[in-house]
């Protein structure tokens, strides 16, 4: 048996799958078999599901999925607008076109400086760009290097690119940094990269504002939401199995109904016809509007009111259980459920979901979601629930690592030999500089000492010429999403490691598991037990 990042499968290639080539839903009779290797979920801590009680999503990037040619493309360009029109940019930013592969998350931006970053989990540089070009290992060094205190990498002064939607704004954050260095006449000089970046935010802010970015996707979701037919099976298989099912969303009723309806509603949408509400069949609570990441402290005091799913009017609720509005006798609560709330809600906290969900421990709560700071850090740090992170790119990495790990044990191998040749290059320089050779036992050792130098050039050359292919595999410009070098990257530890219990590519993902499944994690190993064990 393997053991791939705490998960147990057969050594099976890259496709584990049935004979139709889709991998199926545990729950169904062609279920519980081998799963394709991009779709295993990956365990960081322990997690028991049968001892979790309600099962919790966010939609935008967890359910929903957005087409990162079209949704990001809309974003950039809707955002590069706003500069020209509303912010005074010149107007051939008008002619300018997103490159949606070049930018990857886990990167840092330094606002004052106008760099990319990629960092390792210790917070070094391993490599830099300023706007597009590449800088060099000594401007790097001289950068962030050569300092007596260690940055932090933290805002004001840097901006994480931990979310899909962050890509197109760093994108055009790069851009402007090579306009503003080709053409400084053209940037006011007020405008330094600092100012720019805070434009960038600003302009993508009033997109969200005027609704533009929504109304397009609610137009044609097709073209910019994937299709997942796993979502619905994944959704029946917890319901039947006995958990609560809820959604948490930062999205209003309107568009969380568009979007819902899309991954989990009828096959065809006819934008004459009224949206079906047949999706709600799968949840016992619905939270939209939820202003997270605010919505996971218990102390936050924001009302929770109800969502009339027809009119979307809110009504006043009692922690949840409707109330009779004054001046209104008309309005009739619910005659079906006297002693329930509604299912949809908007606003609120997370102390009027645990009251909605009947969990009494926090630990009893599983949520997925994409955003690590919004939903993964605040739901595992502040409220100790347990969580899934949906990291997309995933899929093709972990198939690449599969598909190039005959080449990845070669990496290891030339750099042992490294390793084997310095040694031997430090022992006769010692033996030389001690003189404890004399005469001909000197000049063989130097003789030696040439010989093993050459070849450690060599092999140095060779070990980063295939080090630099291995990682273009996965990024001509980044390299891997999970590493820096041979360190895992700032995204595996800050994003991935330390805040989520479980991480895998797809939401779907989790249906072609047991309910009941106890995900435990790999053991721990440090470099000295690595030592040992190989020998």
């Amino acid at each position: 048996m393997d053991t791939i990042s705490g998960v147990a499968s057969e050594r099976q290639g890259p496709n584990g799958v049935g004979k139709s080539g889709i991998s199926c839903v545990w729950a169904s009779p062609e279920g519980g078999q081998k799963i394709e290797i991009g779709k295993h979920i990956f365990c960081n801590r322990a997690v028991n599901m049968k001892n979790i009680v309600a099962v919790g999503f966010d939609m935008d990037y967890t359910l929903a999925q957005y087409k990162p040619e079209t949704f990001e493309s809309l974003a950039y360009n809707g955002t590069v607008k706003k500069l020209v029109v509303n912010l005074g940019y010149p107007n051939e930013l008008l002619d300018w076109s997103f490159d949606w592969t070049y930018m990857v998350r886990g990167l840092v931006l330094d606002k004052r400086r106008g760099n990319i970053l990629k960092m390792d989990r210790h917070k070094y540089v391993k490599v830099a760009y300023h706007g597009f070009r590449l800088l060099s290992k000594e401007e790097k060094v001289a950068t962030y290097g050569n300092t007596l205190v260690r940055d932090a990498f933290d805002e004001p002064d840097y901006a994480l690119i931990d979310t899909l939607f962050s890509l197109a704004e760093a994108y055009l954050f790069a851009q402007l940094v090579d306009f503003k260095d080709n053409n400084p006449e053209k940037i006011s000089e007020q405008k330094d990269y600092f100012r720019m970046y805070r434009d960038v935010r600003a302009a993508v802010d009033l997109c969200h504002r005027d609704g533009t970015l929504k109304q397009m996707v609610a137009n044609d979701p097709r073209m910019y939401i994937n299709e997942d037919k796993s979502i619905v099976p994944m959704l029946q298989m917890l319901k039947t199995s006995g958990f609560a099912v809820f959604l948490v969303t930062n999205s209003l009723w309107d568009y969380t109904n568009v979007v819902m309806n899309f991954l989990c509603g009828p096959q065809k949408l006819d934008g004459s016809s009224p949206l079906s509400l047949d999706w709600l069949q799968h949840f016992d609570v619905v939270i939209s509007g939820s202003a997270k990441p605010k919505f996971f402290h218990d102390e936050n005091r924001t009302n929770i009111f109800a969502v009339d799913t027809d009119s979307g009017m809110l009504i006043n609720t009692d922690n949840g259980s409707p109330m009779a509005q004054v001046g209104f006798p008309s309005l009739e609560l619910p005659d079906q459920m006297p002693d329930t709330s509604y299912k949809v809600y908007q606003g609120g906290n997370v102390g009027h979901l645990h009251k909605l969900l009947n969990v009494e421990s926090s630990s009893q709560v599983l949520y997925v979601g994409d955003h690590i700071y919004g939903d993964i850090l605040r739901s595992k740090k502040v409220l100790g629930w347990r969580t899934m992170l949906v990291v997309p790119e995933l899929e093709k990495e972990v198939k690449l690592l599969w598909l190039l790990r005959d080449t990845r044990k070669q990496l290891i191998m030339l750099r042992s030999e490294r390793d084997h040749i310095e040694d031997q290059i430090h022992h006769l320089k010692w033996s030389l500089k001690g003189e404890c050779l004399e005469g001909h036992d000197a000049k063989k050792a130097q003789s030696k000492l040439d010989s093993l130098e050459v070849q450690r050039e060599r092999v140095r050359v060779t070990h980063q010429e295939a080090q630099k292919v291995f990682h273009e595999k996965f990024h001509k410009v980044w390299g891997q999403l999970m590493k820096t070098g041979y360190q895992n990257s700032r995204f595996a530890h800050q994003v991935v490691e330390r805040f989520a219990c479980l991480y895998t590519s797809q939401v779907g993902n989790l249906g072609l598991y047991s309910p009941a499944k106890y995900y435990r994690p790999s053991e721990d190993f440090m470099p000295h037990e690595f030592d040992v064990f190989s020998l």
